[in-house]
């Protein structure tokens, strides 16, 4: 009866007291994406520097964060991205905020009828410090 009621106690124990095995991830300030125009089948890849924004044709793609998972772990990237698309000279719509995964786009997805957009890297890219 010792037995088992030491055992309930490091299992209640070990229940409420999470150890965490994963390592932080990492703050990259790199962020390179693949853009898709569906209608000219035109595929490129762009590099935005984190708090910087760029113009694709009618995208302002704006990154605020990147995280990257360190290497001893399953490679993955969590992006902030703030996606607006110009309807009209100088009106914007914003069609995309929020987090985009590098290994699952679809679970977050960037939904627009010209265009889709994810995340290849997030890098930590020493040389633009």
């Amino acid at each position: 009866m010792a037995t088992i009621i030491k055992f309930l106690v490091i299992f209640i124990f070990l229940l409420f007291n999470k150890i965490s095995v994963l390592a932080d991830p990492i703050e990259g300030n790199l962020v390179t994406i693949q853009i898709l125009d569906k209608i000219t089948s035109r595929l490129e890849q762009q590099n935005i520097e984190v708090g910087k924004k760029i113009r694709f044709n009618s995208l302002d793609i704006e990154v605020f964060l990147c995280m990257k998972r360190p290497p001893e772990e399953i490679p993955e990237d969590f992006v902030l991205i703030s996606v607006l698309d110009e309807i009209k000279d100088n009106e914007f719509e914003q069609v995309f905020k929020g987090w985009m995964i590098s290994s699952s786009p679809s679970v977050t997805p960037f939904e627009h009828p010209i265009y889709d957009l994810w995340i290849k890297d997030c890098k930590i890219d020493t040389d633009s410090e």
